[in-house]
């Protein structure tokens, strides 16, 4: 009777570590896919993205050094959600992913500058005091940068309101957190970055437009003004004006300048097929016609970058000065989101998309492992149909082990 009872004891032990094992596996398959779906399938698929080679010259007999190169990463609307159309689980999501894309690229790429091309939050344009507080603490945590690597922010139409929505309450408090608000200059390594509050461009002579238009008018007198220094062209307009690089700017805004649609663009993250030939509102899917005129005359752009479509395009405004629309970083707005990589000289560029991962791949992964979960486990109890004898045999091999 002893011996029985030791008999049964003993197989009742290896009963419960066999149980034990087998869930342990199961747990650390759990694991493994988390830990590859949310950390390393951002450095998988970023490390593969690599900063694009530009043509390195001195820059008009400058004495800045010729192997100066700005290596300037763009994004756009990333949409943080707000309290009132923000679903909990949404946002916590849609954070983390941007998170984790965000300081992936970071540790990965290094880049010397990042710039945000408006519409960082969602519901900035009628959020209350401490729902704006609040979405700035997120924003904060999940866009965070060591201090070499400087970020900046273009105001875009969800930040602040449309134009009829749009209060100097509202860009004031945008301004107090990223120090912006009518038009500003950035120069790197003799590269001119302007950034534009497109958002005032109404050209209805409204206090906060006109301010914004005196502003931009300002800094292209500043550009021009040193422009013509470097050719040695005397001005007398010129000679109280700060001296800036000579370069030509680049040109940097939430609404892409006037186009009619979308029916140019290409890739596979441009606009669906059945949308690329809805035409464009003036004022409100992209500038009027009056405003972008105005943008391209002040400053002469090498190069314009816009967000506000959500979808990639690249369009040429008079046949020789390139636009590309950046898409959107959220993947609540696109499969595949993106962002930009932008090897800069005060003469040349050179740009490549960085693509981030499928939300679709990252969906498939899951429910691949979660098939394969339950398979194992009916396996396991022996519940599985003559077709998945095959997995009954191993779990029996293993157990027989």
């Amino acid at each position: 009777m002893a011996t029985m009872r030791f008999n049964l004891s003993i197989m009742k032990t290896l009963h419960l570590k066999k149980r034990g094992c087998f869930l342990l596996k199961l747990l650390c398959l759990v694991v493994l896919v988390l830990i590859f779906c949310e950390f390393l399938i951002y450095y998988v698929v970023i490390f593969q993205c690599h900063w694009p080679e530009v043509k390195i010259e001195a820059h008009r007999g400058s004495k800045q050094s010729s192997t100066s190169v700005v290596k300037a990463m763009f994004l756009s609307d990333t949409h943080l959600l707000g309290e009132i159309k923000g679903h909990w689980l949404d946002k916590l999501r849609r954070e983390w992913q941007m998170e984790r894309a965000f300081q992936t690229a970071l540790s990965l790429l290094q880049p010397d500058i990042v710039f945000i091309l408006g519409d960082v939050f969602d519901e900035g344009k009628w959020s209350s005091s401490q729902a704006w507080a609040d979405d700035v603490r997120r924003f904060q945590k999940m866009f965070w940068h060591p201090v070499h690597i400087d970020l900046m922010v273009v105001v875009g139409n969800h930040d602040i309101g449309f134009h009829y929505e749009m209060t100097t309450y509202k860009l004031k408090r945008f301004a107090k957190v990223f120090n912006f608000t009518a038009g500003k200059l950035v120069s790197r390594k003799g590269v001119n970055f302007v950034m534009v509050n497109s958002v005032a461009l109404e050209g209805d002579g409204c206090t906060i437009c006109s301010r914004a238009e005196a502003k931009l008018i300002k800094l292209s007198q500043k550009l021009n003004c040193s422009q013509q220094q470097e050719q040695h062209h005397s001005n007398k307009r010129c000679s109280d004006v700060e001296q800036l690089p000579a370069s030509e700017p680049i040109l940097l805004q939430h609404y892409p300048l006037y186009r009619r649609n979308d029916a140019e663009c290409t890739g596979e993250d441009s606009a669906l097929p059945e949308e690329k030939k809805i035409p464009f509102k003036e004022k409100y899917d992209v500038l009027s016609k009056e405003a972008s005129q105005k943008l391209l005359w002040w400053f002469h752009p090498r190069l314009i970058l816009s967000g506000h479509t959500h979808s990639a395009c690249e369009v040429l405004h008079k046949g020789k000065i390139p636009e590309i629309s950046v898409p959107s970083f959220s993947w609540r707005n696109r499969n595949n989101p993106s962002f930009i990589m932008g090897s800069i000289t005060p003469t040349d560029f050179s740009l490549h998309k960085c693509f981030l991962p499928l939300e679709s791949t990252v969906v498939t992964i899951y429910c691949t492992a979660g098939a394969l979960l339950v398979v194992l486990i009916l396996a396991y109890l022996q519940l599985l149909n003559p077709p998945f004898y095959f997995a009954q045999h191993l779990i029996r091999k293993h157990k027989a082990v």
